[in-house]
């Protein structure tokens, strides 16, 4: 069983604190420290949250968001809002001593002090990090690759496609136009498919409002590895996925892998190439850096090896769940499965961290992790979806209705669902929106141009943004 560490600077005759470090801000890091705020007795714990951002990201809302569905502020809960007696810092765990018991830290105020990165001690860790894209060495793809994981990438990626539609309106060249209207997503996950569903919707609305772009004009790629997509809703729902998307005219290429994307050229391995300006890419994560940067034990696919008690395998003290823990399913038939790698699994399991880490602190039982997969649900755009949940499958508007309504009971805080729920409710009464609002990216370019007297270097068209960190 874990002991309570004796507190640092306690007060004479006070009982000591443990100091319980919570790396990550995602599903596990903000879920499990939620928990510890509600279940802790005052005074016997102080819960540090280490994020890069002050927020936690609803991932499956991404798509909708970069549809203009819902408000991007909404996808997003603020954690010092729901977490008032955590501390919480903002700033990235570069290297993990858990022989030390310590955390070494980068903040935003790191490189203005020009003192190096903190440390921080602990009594207790909980590694939550995420995941990051998965890229693989494709020339060209650091340079115009944009990626789907952030909410910044999303809305970025919604304004660049409006911007692609207004440069195709407004060019007097062919190449140029073609370009700008074809629009190719490699991964054939949940990311890759939601998001091309939600944005080829998003524009075949928006194209009635140009006087010379249509939707027969734009062309629009998914590129996919292996020989089915959305694996997680079963062969036969990928299969009317596929020939859903081939419906409108979406280009899906299976068993195909994008060789280059050099000089604004996508070149498939079946020889095919697509002059364009949007490739996005989703194929797939792999496991944070700051894992190979601790001292705790992984497995072969770089995963934190655990126990089914959330608690790092071999390792006193330290925890971890989602996407970074390797946690076994012991609700699945064969020995050596381990839990999926999705939101379904992660908020349980951080529940279920936080639940044995206060029965450890104070000498009680441990209750194993177990969840049998429930299934999943998918968004192909307005009135559209593939279910398979609990062995039913459900296709078009009904699943789209269960998409929706299981993420709605999903989504953090009953702030955010009714917010989200107006949103959906003025969407259904009123015209989308379909304005960009890429200038955002570039808040100062019109002072600079009057404090300067001309216009800065211009950037980039499209601004490059490689895959970012996320929040596990």
């Amino acid at each position: 069983m874990v002991k309570a560490a004796n507190s640092r600077g306690a007060a004479p005759g006070t009982p000591p604190r443990t100091r319980i470090l919570v790396v990550g801000g995602g599903y596990v890091g903000m879920y499990t420290a939620l928990r510890l705020q509600r279940k802790l007795r005052a005074g016997e714990a102080e819960v540090t949250v280490v994020t890069p951002e002050p927020y936690m990201t609803y991932q499956p809302f991404l798509p909708e968001a970069a549809a203009g569905s819902i408000s991007p502020r909404h996808v997003v809960v603020p954690l010092r809002r729901i977490l008032p007696t955590c501390r919480i810092v903002i700033g990235e765990a570069q290297r993990i001593d858990h022989a030390k018991r310590t955390a070494t830290i980068t903040t935003l105020a790191t490189d203005e002090e020009g003192a190096g990165p903190v440390e921080i001690a602990y009594d207790e860790l909980v590694l939550a990090p995420g995941s990051i894209s998965r890229t693989l060495p494709v020339p060209g793809l650091a340079d115009y690759g944009i990626g789907f994981k952030t909410v910044e990438e999303a809305i970025g990626l919604r304004n660049h496609v409006i911007e692609q539609m207004d440069i195709a309106s407004s060019t007097r060249d062919p190449a140029i136009r073609d370009a700008a209207l074809t629009f190719v997503f490699v991964g054939g996950g949940y990311a890759g498919v939601e998001a091309l569903g939600e944005l080829e919707d998003m524009a075949r609305y928006a194209a009635r409002y140009y006087h010379n772009v249509t939707p027969e004009d734009m062309k629009w790629v998914l590129v996919e590895a292996s020989d089915r997509i959305l694996p997680e809703v079963g062969p036969e729902m990928g299969v009317y996925t596929v020939r859903e998307l081939r419906r409108r005219n979406i280009d899906v290429r299976l068993e195909t892998r994008l060789e280059s994307c050099e000089n604004r050229v996508a070149v498939l391995s079946d020889g095919t190439r697509f002059p364009t300006r949007t490739v996005v890419w989703t194929a797939g994560v792999k496991p944070h850096p700051v894992l190979a940067a601790s001292d705790l034990p992984r497995n072969e696919h770089g995963r934190l090896a655990c126990t089914a008690f959330l608690t790092v395998e071999g390792v006193e003290h330290a925890w971890a769940a989602g996407d970074a823990a390797a946690v076994p399913d012991i609700t699945a038939a064969g020995p050596g499965r381990t839990c999926a790698p999705n939101a379904q699994h992660a908020v349980r399991q951080a529940r279920a961290l936080a639940d044995n880490l206060v029965a450890a602190l104070r000498g009680e039982v441990l209750t194993e992790y177990a969840h049998k997969y429930a299934g999943s649900v998918a968004s192909l755009g307005l009135h559209q979806g593939v279910a398979f949940v609990y062995g039913r499958k459900l296709k078009g508007y009904p699943a789209w209705f269960m998409h929706r309504a299981y993420h709605l009971s999903r989504v953090p805080t009953f702030n955010r669902k009714m917010r989200v729920l107006a949103e959906w409710t003025l969407s259904g009464l009123f015209k989308r929106e379909i304005v960009s609002l890429g200038s955002l990216e570039h808040p100062r370019a019109e002072f600079e141009l009057a404090a300067g007297g001309g216009p800065g270097p211009t950037p980039p068209h499209p601004t490059p943004r490689p895959p970012q960190d996320s929040q596990g």
